[in-house]
């Protein structure tokens, strides 16, 4: 039942961003009239992808801050899969012992919810960086210097030893849970266990997601890539490997970029 509520909390994201995704082309015209939302919607997705030309009202950052928000739970929810599993494993057996403990739901709505936070400093940075037209109608950064200047700084955090801390611990969620007490039995001790466990995915990923401002905010294959990319560092066991060999050539793309620029 939990992998069938993944999944479906998955599928349901990423039918939201593809369906926005579909909106920009790679010419960077978007069919605003043709989006499946009300009116207010409408008018917010338009100002966000028009740079500088018309300030963002409520209706664009709710609806860039909901964009935001659903692009993370369909980003994050495959990598924390394991955890989530783990945890519910466990609650069942503790259940069938007779022992309290909460629902599953309240851990994971704990992990959502710092992905959740992220999504408004993202929707800040966003208008920021709309409000000083460094971002083309497809929301990427509109000159190779900014865009490599990114590129680089995220392949030199890939290998802090910040980024390795946090990594190990989304790689090893039982250590993870013996370091920070075990399982909670209340509903308010998994609502914090799962805000603690987000905090260090989002020490993890939080430089890999400044990406999607180099290759388009909604380029879906490139929000897939990196999807791609956090599953394979939290799942698969080569320690330190993928996360600096993915750094060290997101920081020479970045430099290859400026080199372009200038």
């Amino acid at each position: 039942m939990v992998v069938a509520a993944l999944a479906v909390v998955t599928l349901l994201a990423w039918t939201y961003v593809l369906s926005l995704g579909a909106l920009v082309t790679p010419a960077g015209a978007v069919g605003v009239t043709d989006m499946p939302m009300n009116g207010m919607a409408m008018d917010g997705m338009a100002d966000a992808l028009a740079p500088a030309i018309h300030p963002w009202g409520a209706a664009t950052v709710a609806t860039m801050l909901i964009m935001w928000s659903v692009m993370m739970v369909g980003m994050m929810t495959p990598s924390v899969a394991p955890m989530v599993l783990l945890y519910a494993a466990v609650g069942r057996k503790a259940v069938e012992g007779g022992a309290p403990f909460a629902a599953t739901g309240w851990f994971f709505a704990g992990y959502l919810a710092v992905w959740i936070a992220f999504s408004v400093l993202a929707t800040g940075a966003q208008w920021a960086l709309t409000s000083m037209a460094l971002l083309t109608p497809t929301m990427a950064a509109s000159g190779g210097i900014l865009g490599g200047a990114l590129l680089v700084a995220v392949g030199l955090y890939q290998w802090t030893p910040v980024k390795q801390s946090c990594l190990k611990a989304c790689q090893a969620p039982l250590s993870f849970l013996m370091a920070h007490g075990g399982f909670r039995g209340d509903a308010a001790g998994a609502v914090r266990l799962g805000l603690s466990h987000g905090l260090y995915c989002l020490g993890c990923c939080f430089a890999l997601m400044a990406l999607l401002f180099v290759g388009g905010v909604m380029n879906v294959l490139w929000i897939a890539g990196l999807t791609i990319l956090i599953l394979l560092e939290k799942v698969v066991p080569t320690g330190r490997l993928i996360p600096r060999i993915s750094g060290a050539l997101i920081g020479a793309a970045g430099v290859w970029m400026i080199v372009r620029a200038v």
